[in-house]
């Protein structure tokens, strides 16, 4: 391999910030600004730079980090940084989960894989489910050997395809490890290949009712009528609380998502052989995809095959 682009988004750690729920969103009024960073072995502090310069003595490399979403910094680092020079992307890893439907829908760091394959680069999204809280710090480095090798492997049997990445050929792969104890056994984990699980949002947002600073402290979750507990959520005057009847008035949302069934699903809600499957039993999901919506099972070939059956015959 020539080049390989890896997503950075701090100059103060080696991950994948956390920027919310962005999916493949591009920066299209901001100004993108970008600093030279040049890390040093074994923790990754280093220097940031407004113009590149040579190495230092104990520096590994040229960083460049660009404050835009994980999209926006694939686009830029292909085209406009490394044209011509990248023959894969990897875009993490993310500290969290990025399986099943609900999370791989909204994440940056498969957005920034998505953004690859679109440019027709190949590339894999590596993010490390969360299961203790909070995550030791010896399973980092077990992951990233694990993570390492599983690319490495991706990568040695992408098929070349002459016909490019539009002929049936994987774009991307989204890999998942989950961080537990038995990464660092003798045995190491389970991986197996698996297709994405279609789970379903539930509520994502809460009714956010602003308050005077003086009350709220005098006010709990459950109401001013119930009885006076320290309140959870209380910020600079600013309680939230639950979405009920009494909120239909007061068009005021912020985003609060309802994660229980999404992390901890019960288990007959899980179908087998899917990348939330493989998390729910401690083993490390790979996902092949396409950068494309999804559609229906030989849709494609039975819309060639009787294009005539598929015109709409509307009444005026």
């Amino acid at each position: 391999m020539d080049r390989c682009v890896r997503l950075q988004r701090s100059t103060a750690a080696w991950y994948e910030t956390n920027v919310g729920p962005v999916g493949k969103a591009y920066h299209i009024k901001d100004i993108i600004n970008g600093r030279y960073y040049y890390p040093h072995d074994p923790d990754g502090a280093g220097e940031v730079s407004e113009e590149s310069r040579p190495l230092k003595e104990g520096e590994v490399a040229e960083w460049i980090l660009l404050d835009g979403t994980p999209a926006t910094c694939a686009n830029i680092g292909l085209h406009n940084l490394y044209r011509g020079e990248i023959d894969l992307l990897i875009s993490g890893p993310n500290l969290g989960r990025n399986s099943s439907a609900a999370f791989a829908l909204s994440s940056g760091t498969i957005g920034a894989a998505l953004s690859s394959a679109l440019s027709k680069v190949r590339s894999v999204a590596l993010s490390y489910g969360t299961v203790l809280h909070p995550t030791p710090a010896d399973l980092h480095e077990p992951a990233h050997q694990l993570g390492a090798r599983i690319i490495g492997r991706l990568w040695a049997d992408w098929g070349a395809d002459a016909g490019g990445l539009r002929t049936g050929e994987v774009d991307l792969y989204n890999v998942n490890i989950p961080m537990i104890p038995e990464l660092r056994s003798e045995e190491g984990l389970t991986i197996c290949w698996t297709r994405i699980w279609r789970n379903s949002y539930g509520r994502l947002f809460k009714a956010h009712a602003p308050v005077a600073a003086k009350d709220a402290a005098m006010i709990s979750e459950a109401g001013p009528d119930s009885p006076n507990e320290p309140p959870q959520g209380t910020q600079a005057g600013v309680l939230d609380k639950k979405a009920g009847s009494k909120d239909l008035g007061a068009l005021v949302f912020k985003f609060g998502p309802d994660m229980t069934d999404l992390i901890n699903p019960a288990a007959a809600s899980v179908p087998v052989g899917t990348d939330g499957w493989a998390i729910r039993n401690g083993w490390v999901s790979v996902t092949p995809m396409r950068a494309s919506f999804g559609e229906p099972v030989d849709w494609a070939a039975d819309c060639e095959a009787d294009m005539e059956s598929r015109i709409w015959k509307m009444k005026l």
